[in-house]
């Protein structure tokens, strides 16, 4: 072991609490759903198991990356180290109960009891065609190497994408819940991914700062500030997303008189208790501990809160045992049940600029980071900085594109039409990224944010200096890596069959949208961003980079135009659209928007790089200028008198 790692752990002393409030959420579970006629099985109790392991995985990552500080050589500090280390014990019991939840949940599925099941061959068989079971299986393996991680590191840098990790496994499950299906599933399963993040963040990050202070660790103000900003933020999340969810899965006239309404009320009813109790607890507690440098009310006051969201995780697991009422619903058409909304008529310009579904995944998020950046801009104009409009200008275009393209009557036909797709992802991964790494925002972060100062913890202007730096980011930014991603992105994609299994849902439409930004940024920023990227190119060689693009994309272009294979024909044919006549036709369209839509995004490439390669050469002569002040022309005069030698010795 280094000889910087924690040389101390503490016991938590937290085991007795999470054991009562598991303990409490499994019986308050099953008794509602006795209560209300459900299966009080053993697979509630296994999923109440499942979820507290998992929030406190969660939690414990969010300690050691952002709630205590580490060591100043980037090692964690024995308080980071015990929390990533109590991660790691939960993350093995999230994996038992994720694999536990296979053979469950699909004997649950058909009817059947577990031992019918325990037949390795046959539970495999069978649970490929339980969806949720094979989201129990994948959440298993990421769990597993997530297990893996925790029991491996000892930096503050991979605590980082391991916490970004342990949230991504909460998603497999949450995708494939009651909100995946039906009518509105866009909307339902937006709204849910919101709500079960925000309420991992906030049960498991008390838990963790619970720990924390029992443990008598240090920083506990920094850490109780910070988690008190971070929970409220995930109170509004959760309230906002969880009426949502509740709209659109639940009629009004059945909120008081279903099982289902009567779960949601309960649910609703526990969150507001635990908002405001939590918010005023906290308020005090982090008075205290500024105060006196006691944990003692913290602890005191947090174990309560901790038991109350234990029994509301009881609620959100038996609301997710009952299905939602069918009464008063309308019978969705086989195109709502497919993409969640009905389409009604061809896909006019009227239509694609004016119909509108809000996304609430990339549309609240893009406007998220436009206004965030406006924010950035304001602050440094208010001590006199100035920020070029051209970059404000830019990085709003490139957040607008964005939610345009996911949005608008683009984002609403995307999902059926090929041709619309191949629209939206043009403007996702060749015109939005253009934009946005235009917008220089690390830039204008670094600026804007304020540093921790020597001898300080880092802060936020810190993590985002350590991520720019990270091994990740320089292998993406690598030119080549780059490349491959950007270019292998098309045909890896849509010739390989994945496109073809990814239209049937909706989480693979945001997964790729997703893909599509990530992918062209990291093209763009060594291209042309204004960010200093970790592998900075000469102008030839941005401009080598974006030419050896320029035939690959071509190309694509070109094979789908030629192409007499119907990608995803399976899917886009049961939507049965009258407007669709050939499928074909619609791809071959889709082809030469993908050809063509790379001329518009080259000229702005085309014009940034002559621009900055200009500005570059104008900065190298301004210096060039001030040496030759400062120095009275030393590197002239000395070439001049190299001249006149040469001269005598010729003559």
């Amino acid at each position: 072991m280094p000889t910087d790692a924690p040389s101390r752990t503490r016991r938590t002393g937290l085991i007795p609490l999470l054991i009562v409030g598991t303990a409490i959420a499994a019986l308050v579970a099953a008794g509602l759903l006795v209560l209300t006629g459900g299966d009080a099985s053993a697979l509630i109790v296994v999923r109440v198991l499942t979820e507290a392991a998992a929030v406190v995985t969660v939690g414990s990552l969010l300690l050691a990356a952002f709630l205590v500080p580490p060591q100043e050589s980037g090692t964690l500090a024995a308080d980071g180290y015990a929390a990533v280390r109590t991660a790691a014990w939960a993350a093995l019991v999230w994996t038992l109960g994720a694999v536990l939840s296979v053979p469950f949940t699909v004997a649950d599925a058909l009817g059947q009891p577990v031992t019918a099941l325990l037949e390795p061959s046959v539970l495999v068989q069978v649970a490929g065609l339980v969806e949720q079971a094979k989201a129990w299986m994948i959440t298993a393996v990421i769990v597993a190497l997530l297990a893996l991680g925790c029991r491996l590191v000892l930096s503050w840098g991979w605590t980082v994408p391991l916490f970004f990790l342990s949230v991504f496994a909460l998603i497999p499950v949450a995708v494939t819940g009651h909100s995946s299906g039906g009518g509105s599933h866009d909307v339902a399963t937006n709204s849910l991914l919101y709500h079960l993040i925000a309420a991992a963040l906030w049960v498991g990050g008390l838990i963790a700062l619970l720990a924390h202070g029992k443990r008598g660790g240090d920083h506990l103000g920094l850490a109780t500030s910070r988690f008190s900003r971070l929970a409220l933020v995930c109170w509004i999340v959760m309230a906002a997303s969880g009426v949502v969810n509740a709209w659109v899965r639940l009629p009004v006239s059945q909120l008081f008189g279903s099982e289902y309404g009567l779960l949601v009320l309960g649910k609703a009813l526990a969150l507001a208790v635990l908002g405001v109790v939590g918010y005023f607890q906290r308020e005090k507690s982090v008075k205290e501990v500024v105060a006196t440098g006691s944990g003692r009310s913290l602890v005191k006051l947090a174990g309560v809160e901790v038991l109350l969201m234990f029994l509301t995780l009881g609620l959100a697991a038996a609301l997710s045992r009952t299905p939602p009422p069918v009464e008063g619903r309308v019978l969705p058409s086989t195109v709502e049940l497919r993409i969640g909304y009905d389409l009604f008529g061809a896909p006019t310009w009227s239509r694609l600029l004016f119909d509108w579904r809000f996304d609430l995944v990339f549309g609240a998020i893009f406007i998220a980071l436009g206004v965030l950046y406006l924010l950035g801009v304001r602050r440094l104009r208010k001590r006199g900085d100035a920020w070029p409009v051209g970059r404000t200008v830019a990085w709003v275009a490139g957040c607008l594109t964005v939610v345009f393209a996911t949005s608008s009557g683009v984002g609403r036909y995307a999902p059926a039409m090929f041709s619309i797709h191949m629209e939206a992802h043009m403007l996702l991964s060749m015109l939005a990224p253009i934009l946005l790494v235009l917008g220089g925002p690390v830039t204008l972060a670094m600026r804007a944010l304020p540093v921790a100062g020597k001898g300080n913890p880092p802060g936020p202007r810190e993590w985002l200096l350590a991520f720019v730096h990270s091994p990740v980011t320089k292998v993406l930014t690598n030119p080549f890596v780059a490349l491959a991603l950007f270019v292998g992105s098309f045909y890896g994609l849509y010739f390989s069959g994945l496109f073809d299994s990814a239209l049937d849902y909706h989480w693979a439409h945001l997964a790729m949208n997703a893909h599509f930004i990530l992918v062209g940024y990291v093209f763009y920023w060594p291209v042309i961003g204004i960010d200093p990227a970790p592998n900075r190119l000469p102008p030839l060689g941005r401009l080598g980079l974006l030419f050896a693009s320029i035939p690959f994309h071509a190309f694509f272009g070109i094979v789908l135009m030629s192409s007499q294979t119907v990608i995803g024909e399976n899917f886009y044919r049961s939507l049965g659209l009258p407007w669709v006549t050939s499928q074909l036709e619609d791809q071959r369209l889709g082809g030469g928007i993908a050809w063509a839509a790379g001329e518009l995004p080259l000229i702005v490439v085309m014009v940034a790089l002559l621009v900055q390669w200009a500005r570059s050469d104008s900065r190298d002569a301004r210096r060039a200028d001030r040496r030759a002040d400062a120095d009275g022309d030393a590197d002239l005069a000395a070439y001049n008198a190299m001249l006149r030698k040469m001269s005598g010795k010729d003559s």
